[in-house]
């Protein structure tokens, strides 16, 4: 729906507005979600050929469109009437819509017209906007209902009652616009507090320059350093520039779940208490924010079930709604709205408590979570069906942008086991769905089970494996099973399977197929960038904010942002985008054809706050590494001897952190070391950090891991650190890959490309934690030949790129016993 207050006008497809509800809705989530839809198409097609063979003269997606005016708004519909039978002597032209059902037919036709209400609602729709067209126009309407799995048909003629429900429609969608009026004039008067009572240097022309870049230009790129504040910046600019109306809404999406709750907690102390979860008392009012946390969080079932007729919470959601008292949630500001509220309330309403989430996010402006819901295939659903959400008119901030491109990868790879088509087979069995199904499904088992462990499926065996899904997709359509028997696990491989056959097909993708381990077949995909620009396209601004973003042209590249060229893997393109050219973060520049512009936070103090040194002594590549343990150890050593308390040491590997480990047990018995934990929420984490810097001499900790890039504790606790080695990715099947999806680059530039730049950006991370406000001081060792080495120290941050070579012992010590920058 696309809507403008102002001129109280509305534009919505036909389907959109029969569905329409304030309240639970069918979700298209996930690979149900995308099962459902092939579904759909595929039977559609098969009557299309059928009702054309029998009435040569039927039409068949004849686009309709109309504007009704109700309740002082003008509502424009749009849409496709699936058949136009034309009129014959004994009968007026008929008006015929096509829906699949997973229930067998016959059904009474009270319980169709009780199941969906929607497909009835929408025919209504149709009739009712053909006799404003042309009153004088004689016309019916048949819902047509397909059994999915046998293809038997059941005709429901429609009668005066069945065509009442385009009222209850322009009602509802009425409601709906008068409350976004309501929260479009309460943001006009919004008013909020500075995110700083004290702003510290470099804050104050930062945020006027983040203003203007962001009032000029739709892609900014802003590079600020841990602990300057960064969120608080980016939510004054973004409330800024609703308040003025550039805007509508914000969205603020990270990669982490602490760093949604800081952006929460940060708009607590801005805004007022009763629009923010988990507020406390402040000042300011009129913005109203919702933290959207995982759909397993909010689950209130014994067991994580996403399959309605199979969960209490989910039956009858639509019916059981306007009773529940839950619309609260939207209505009314001073409604707590943190998970536990969310929890109880659904747990009493025995609604699931993610239904309220997907209700009251339309009426929100401000919606914090996760990079998913923009830009996974499986999660985007819950964002962009909202009712009214127009991305034209949105400010999408993604925070920790450096992550995206990785994150986006992981949503558009999959991971299929033998073992898991196994179970299904067996309850395939065990329920005796149809003979073709179960012998495609016996064959997606067997290509599994004998599939050889290999770096990349050969021809043959793709060939192979694009045969086998398009037979269990087509069967997935024709004979699909009971879901709600089979269970949600189960179930979801079976949803997978269209996904995945698509997923191969998409010769958009980077993708690379492979089998690390018997039984276990891979699609991942090697660049992200086609589906990152696409996703990034309709927003009306976007802002990447970031600590580390690495070469600018490389980050531009990798979210599709440069005209003429792709991603980093993938072929030119041609875009219409302005060419900015501007001063990128760290001395570099963006390139002239980059659709970004930058803006760089200014931090004074942090200048001169890092004495760095680049230790030559030792060569810390894989194949070199064993024989400096025993050095490694004794620097360790050496910097504790000089610190005022332990040390930090970032190693790019658990292995190498604990063969160092040994080493430093073996030759300095009385040092004692702590590695961080592989597991652990952030409540063990900061526990374990606490600890260690009580009784450890020197924290072990992994570079590129939680404790690296998320703990921001260290600053000004740690005088002393080193960094053993840029953690490079490992070699492996998908890097050897990423590196042959590169012809038009050097070796070199490859490599850099793939390699050097994540690993350089691991130890850019992790070092940005030492020094996070005024009056910090580190020294920080680069343990490793290579960093001495141009290729990797261009890519080291500013602030890390001046310091002392240290070539021998003596150096070292001279180094080590300097007072200068140990705070």
């Amino acid at each position: 729906m696309i809507f403008d207050l102002d001129q109280r006008t509305a534009s919505l497809s036909i389907g959109e507005f029969a569905g329409f509800t304030i309240g639970p809705r069918e979700s298209g989530d996930g690979s149900q979600g995308i099962w459902r839809a092939q579904l759909g198409t595929r039977w559609h097609q098969e009557l299309r050929v059928t009702t054309g063979a029998a009435t040569p003269a039927a039409t068949f997606e004849i686009p309709v469109t109309g504007r009704v005016f109700h309740a002082g708004w003008t509502l424009t519909l749009t849409g496709r009437i699936d058949q136009l039978l034309p009129a014959t002597p004994m009968s007026p032209a008929t008006l015929r819509e096509i829906k699949t059902t997973l229930r067998p037919l016959p059904t009474p036709e009270e319980e169709l017209r009780a199941d969906h209400p929607g497909y009835f609602a929408q025919l209504a729709t149709y009739l009712a906007l053909r006799r404003i067209a042309d009153p004088a126009e004689k016309v019916r309407g048949e819902l047509v209902f397909v059994e999915a799995g046998s293809g038997f048909i059941q005709t429901i003629a429609f009668t005066a009652a069945d065509e009442a429900p385009f009222r209850v429609q322009l009602e509802r969608v009425a409601e709906f616009l008068n409350l976004r009026l309501r929260a479009r004039d309460r943001l006009r008067t919004l008013s909020f507090l500075p995110a700083f009572s004290q702003l510290r240097a470099g804050q104050e022309t930062t945020q006027a320059e983040l203003s203007a870049a962001l009032a000029q230009h739709r892609r900014v790129l802003f590079t600020a350093p841990t602990g300057f504040g960064k969120t608080g910046v980016l939510l004054e600019c973004a409330l800024g520039a609703m308040k003025v109306g550039r805007y509508s809404r914000l969205l603020y999406l990270t990669s982490k779940s602490t760093g949604q709750l800081q952006v929460m907690r940060t708009l607590q102390s801005m805004t007022a208490p009763a629009t923010i979860q988990d507020s406390q008392p402040s000042h300011g009012t009129a913005v109203s924010a919702w933290h959207v946390r995982p759909k397993r969080e909010h689950c209130v079932n014994h067991t994580f079930h996403c399959i309605r007729d199979s969960c209490a919470y989910l039956r009858d959601l639509d019916r059981r709604w306007a009773q529940s008292g839950l619309a609260r949630f939207y209505l009314f500001e001073d409604t707590a709205r943190d998970l536990d509220a969310l929890r109880a309330a659904g747990r009493d309403a025995t609604i699931c408590p993610y239904e309220i989430t997907r209700t009251a996010l339309a009426f929100q402006e401000v919606w914090v979570g996760d990079y998913n819901y923009v830009f996974a295939p499986s999660n985007r659903t819950l964002f962009f069906d909202q009712p009214g959400f127009n991305p034209a008119e949105t400010l999408l901030v993604l925070d920790e942008a450096h992550n995206l491109s990785s994150r986006v990868a992981d949503a558009f790879s999959h991971v299929l086991l033998a073992d898991d088509a196994r179970l299904v087979l067996a309850e395939l069995d065990h329920l005796r769905v149809a003979g073709p199904l179960l012998r495609a499904w016996e064959s997606w088992t067997a290509f599994l089970a004998t599939l050889p462990v290999c770096d990349a499926l050969s021809l043959e065996y793709e060939d192979d494996l694009a045969d086998t899904l398009r037979t269990v997709s087509e069967q997935l359509a024709l004979h699909p099973p009971d879901f709600a028997t089979l269970g949600p696990h189960l179930s979801e491989q079976l949803w997978l399977i269209p996904v995945f056959n698509a997923w191969v097909a998409d010769a958009s993708l980077k993708k690379l197929l492979w089998s690390p381990r018997p039984g276990e077949l891979r699609g991942t995909c090697l660049d992200a960038a086609s589906a990152i620009g696409a996703s990034l396209q309709p927003f009306g601004g976007v802002i990447f904010a970031t600590a580390t973003p690495g070469p600018v042209e490389a980050f531009a590249a990798a979210c599709d942002l440069i005209e003429g060229r792709a991603g980093p893997l993938g072929p030119p393109r041609t875009t219409f985008d302005l060419r900015i050219l501007n001063t990128a973060p760290s001395g570099h520049a963006l390139p002239p054809d980059s659709q970004l512009t930058a803006v760089t936070a200014h931090t004074p103090w942090r200048d001169a706050a890092y004495d760095i040194a680049y230790d030559t002594r030792v060569d810390t590549t894989y194949q070199r590494r064993s024989h400096y343990h025993a050095a490694t150890a004794a620097t360790v050593a050496a910097l504790h001897a000089a610190a005022r308390g332990p040390v930090a040491v970032f190693f790019p590997s658990y292995a190498y952190a604990e063969a160092v480990e040994r080493a430093l047990l073996a030759n300095h018995p009385g040092m004692r070391a702590a590695i961080q934990h592989r597991q652990g929420d952030l409540a063990a984490q900061s526990a374990w950090v606490e600890e260690s810097l009580v009784f450890a001499d020197a924290l072990f900790l992994v570079l590129g891991s939680s404790f690296a890039e998320g703990i921001d504790v260290l600053g000004g606790r740690i005088s002393h650190a080193m960094v053993v080695g840029p953690a490079l990715p490992e070699v492996n099947a998908v890097q050897k890959a990423r590196l042959a999806a590169l012809p038009g680059l050097t070796r070199e530039e490859a490599f850099r490309r793939v390699y050097q730049i994540p690993g350089m950006q691991k130890v850019n991370q992790a070092l940005g934690r030492l020094v996070r406000a005024p009056g910090q001081r580190a020294k920080v060792l680069l343990h490793c030949r290579r960093f001495a080495e141009l290729s990797y120290a261009q890519l080291l941050d500013r602030d890390y790129q001046f310091g002392t070579t240290i070539t021998t012992d003596a150096e070292l010590s001279g180094w080590v016993m300097s007072r200068e920058n140990v705070r």
